[in-house]
């Protein structure tokens, strides 16, 4: 999830690319931000606004009188808890084939843990979307993304589900999230989780109840995602401020 320009994000995603395998991949540093600029051909301005998103994410840090330099040690960490990152490029990052065994739709009214999320009265129309990734043909993320009913605009097919969540929400709701709030926390498998990974009951699943927000602080959507163990190595940055 971004609220950077499409441009922005395509460079930042460059220069990632640049910094792990790519041109710069043996390098201590970036190049001069007149260099990088033209190399890139952009601005700058617009440049600046790029290496500074790389910063807050702790991939580069850049100090007056020394350069732009690669933090690869944040560019070795597979999978960053603290980015959004669409679960398929999750799954590729961790070494593994990525796919979509199912992604389904369905009707329901919020119950009460959905009520307080979303802020909508209980029982309140809302489309549940269910989705299942593998890694390596291993069940490895089972997802369900719940969205008021009332925000969707205009009808949507399955083929449309196939999409990531925030793509979807922009194209049929006209919304974009800004930010989320993930509860994090161990839970065990129960019947379905178990039949859907292909566990025992009681196997460790890891559980993020995550509520996602527009940029004037309204609830946009919700989501109750799972994560096989054994898959994902998960790290959090954290700056000392």
């Amino acid at each position: 999830m971004s609220t950077q320009p499409a441009q922005s994000r395509t460079i930042r995603a460059q220069l990632l690319s640049d910094m792990r395998e790519g041109r710069y991949a043996a390098c201590e540093r970036l190049p001069r931000e007149s260099v990088l600029a033209e190399k890139l051909g952009i601005s700058r301005t617009q440049l600046r606004d790029v290496l500074a998103s790389l910063e807050r994410e702790g991939f580069i840090t850049r100090r007056h009188g020394v350069g732009t330099i690669i933090n690869r040690h944040v560019l070795n960490a597979h999978t960053r808890m603290d980015i959004e990152v669409e679960f398929l490029d999750m799954i590729r990052q961790s070494g593994h084939q990525a796919a979509v065994a199912f992604v389904r739709a369905e009707d329901a009214l919020a119950d009460a843990h959905v009520s307080r999320q979303l802020q909508i009265p209980e029982g309140t129309p809302v489309v549940q979307v269910s989705r299942l990734c593998t890694a390596d043909g291993r069940p490895a993320i089972y997802c369900v993304d719940v969205i008021e009913r009332s925000r969707i605009q205009k009808a949507f097919t399955p083929q449309d589900l196939q999409c990531p969540i925030f793509q979807f929400l922009q194209e049929f709701c006209g919304v974009a999230p800004y930010l989320d709030l993930t509860d994090l926390r161990p839970v065990t498998a129960d019947g379905v989780l178990a039949e859907l990974f292909g566990l025992a009951i009681g196997s460790p699943l890891l559980f993020m109840d995550e509520v996602d927000f527009d940029i004037d602080g309204n609830p946009v959507f919700c989501s109750r995602e799972y994560f096989a163990d054994g898959i994902f190595r998960h790290t959090v940055m954290r700056k000392k401020l």
